[in-house]
């Protein structure tokens, strides 16, 4: 499954900042590990998500995700809360990254 990263360019002090998204949580963190953006950084609020910055925009492109316009980005979002609602797996996941786990790598 897909890693997508919008073509925002939203100001952040000196930085300019997108986001990163993914179809499931897992995937997510793994490219967030993959790019060596510390999972601290993870943003569970409206929708589970990584801000990035252009240069971590950068990284994640190499490493296979998809620059996607933000109507685009739109509809990962809302496919990724009807597999919510669908995938109590999914959920039990995205539920433990939110309470903490998050910050340790997933073991393999």
């Amino acid at each position: 499954m897909p890693v997508y990263v919008d073509n925002a360019r939203n100001p952040y002090g000196r930085m300019i900042m997108c986001h990163m998204v993914a179809d499931r949580i897992e995937e997510l963190l793994d490219m967030a590990d993959r790019i060596g953006l510390a999972r601290r950084h993870f943003q569970p609020g409206s929708f589970p998500h990584f801000d990035l910055s252009l240069g971590y925009r950068d990284r994640a492109l190499r490493q296979g995700a998809i620059s996607v316009d933000r109507r685009q980005l739109v509809n990962v979002m809302r496919a990724y809360r009807e597999l919510l609602l669908r995938d109590e797996t999914e959920m039990e996941r995205l539920l433990a990254v939110i309470s903490g786990s998050r910050v340790s790598p997933r073991k393999s």
